[in-house]
């Protein structure tokens, strides 16, 4: 993991604008958003699956950081004064605080720019028709019919009751089309999976992508501002339909127990290559912060 870790921070700063670049406060904004904080789950996950499929890590290491690229933008828009109005984040000032909220505005709407061109610009798949297909899992997974549509129906749910059902499908998108994108990315980099195959992958990235979102509903209840790096307790605060409220904490911690025995049970015919995907559920669900 610091292997990786270490490895996309040094991409990231090499893909960013250099922040003498005119315009030179939307680059600082850019680079203070992205670089040095993060879990770098996305990337991380993106990395094992090209393990998976004996991927070239300098393939991987340009769909990882296009899809932490749209992940930090969703963070700074979901941040904004119009969404969660949060002032914290990676244990700093969110970017509408330390900047401005245009600049967080352009700051979101810059890096999601940046993913595409990074992807488009750099040769990660055998040929074009294959690379094409990759921009288009990455655009339907960041749209409306992924993380922006997620990100829709969670703010016209609050204050309403939700069924665990309707919880899940909305974190399906918010949060797991992303997490699922990573994956079948960082999958796609390497020699090719029969179907069955790339059905188990992608049924894996979807338990761990609802794993990580039921974990973090448990860790904002039961966790500190000061260990999670962003406001604790928030989504209470909002009234926000979480695992947690639906299901009480103790039904929450045995869902995201349930879903990581359904990770590993996914990832089980795919053999020892699969084992930095193993490492990554029980991370995601495991895991304090």
């Amino acid at each position: 993991m610091a292997a990786v870790q270490a490895r996309m921070e040094s991409t990231l700063e090499r893909f960013l604008p250099a922040p003498q670049i005119v315009p030179e406060r939307l680059h600082r904004a850019m680079r203070y958003t992205v670089l040095g904080a993060g879990k770098r789950v996305r990337p991380l996950l993106a990395f094992a699956a090209g393990e998976l499929v004996e991927a070239d890590p300098a393939r991987v290491e340009v769909v990882a950081a296009a899809v932490e690229m749209i992940h930090a933008y969703s963070l700074v828009h979901d941040d904004l004064p119009c969404m969660d109005n949060d002032v914290l984040r990676r244990g700093k000032p969110t970017c509408h605080v330390e900047f401005d909220e245009a600049t967080a505005l352009l700051v979101g709407d810059a890096l999601q720019s940046l993913a595409f061109q990074i992807l488009a610009e750099h040769a990660v798949a055998d040929g074009p028709e294959a690379q094409i297909e990759m921009l288009n899992v990455l655009a339907v997974a960041s749209g409306s019919r992924g993380m922006a549509g997620g990100q829709a129906i969670d703010l016209a749910c609050v204050g309403k009751p939700l069924s665990l059902p309707e919880l899940e499908f909305m974190h399906v998108h918010k949060t797991g089309a992303l997490i699922r994108a990573a994956v079948v990315l960082g999958a796609r980099c390497g020699r090719g999976l029969d179907a069955k195959q790339l059905g188990r992958l992608e049924h894996y990235a979807k338990t761990v992508g609802l794993a990580f979102q039921v974990v973090d509903d448990v860790l904002d209840c039961d966790a500190s501002t000061a260990t999670l790096g962003k406001t604790a307790g928030k989504d209470a605060a909002q009234e926000k339909p979480t695992y947690v409220s639906i299901l009480g904490l103790a039904r929450a911690r045995a869902l995201a127990e349930e879903l990581r025995i359904q990770a590993h049970a996914a990832l089980s015919p795919l053999g020892a290559t699969a084992v930095r995907l193993h490492d990554l559920a029980d991370f995601i669900v495991l895991r304090k912060f």
